[in-house]
């Protein structure tokens, strides 16, 4: 299945959730996110780090409509053929928790982010992150840019994406939609 269907089929089930994030709306204030050390670059410099020549694969971090600092990275991993993007986290040190259901595929958490008693705000109100898999409004969107190329949503988790010398991988966390796609 691919993550365009998987994405999908949580889609249909917003009914269900939006029941979920009434109840998140009334919980209890959250709290702060949990301190991390200084983050090696801010989202926008991110951004710059991005278009820097990389010969293996650059890797970004950007929390996106969370702007939560902490998460934000950008790396390049030295690599010399095609490298499962799971693999190209580890070695960028970029920490991954995975959904209940898809614990190896997708990111619910990035180095910690969202914490879980962070309360995400998006359209309908609050919800806070709790990787069951049922959450369809905000989530760690993966992006791929060819070496040569323009972003593209992944079509693979990052247990069986593999890239090669020269592309990017964002991880890029979306409440509502946005932001749609990783900068430029």
């Amino acid at each position: 299945m691919t993550l365009t269907n998987i994405r999908t089929a949580a889609a249909s089930s917003l009914a269900a959730a939006g029941l979920l994030f009434s109840l998140a709306a009334c919980s209890a204030p959250a709290a702060e996110q949990p301190a991390a050390s200084a983050p090696a670059t801010t989202a926008a410099a991110s951004s710059a780090a991005a278009s820097e020549n990389c010969d293996g694969v650059q890797v970004i971090v950007d929390s996106g409509a969370l702007k939560q600092d902490a998460a934000n990275t950008s790396t390049c991993v030295d690599v010399t053929e095609p490298t499962v993007a799971s693999e190209i986290l580890d070695e960028a040190d970029i920490k991954t928790e995975g959904t209940a259901k898809y614990p190896t595929s997708f990111a619910c958490r990035v180095n910690g982010v969202p914490a879980e008693d962070f309360d995400i705000k998006h359209k309908g109100g609050t919800l806070r992150e709790a990787c069951d898999d049922k959450n369809t409004v905000s989530y760690w969107a993966l992006w791929v840019k060819p070496a040569a190329g323009t972003w593209g949503y992944a079509q693979e988790g990052l247990d069986s994406l593999k890239l090669n010398p020269g592309e990017s991988l964002e991880l890029l966390y979306t409440v509502d939609g946005e932001p749609a796609a990783p900068k430029a």
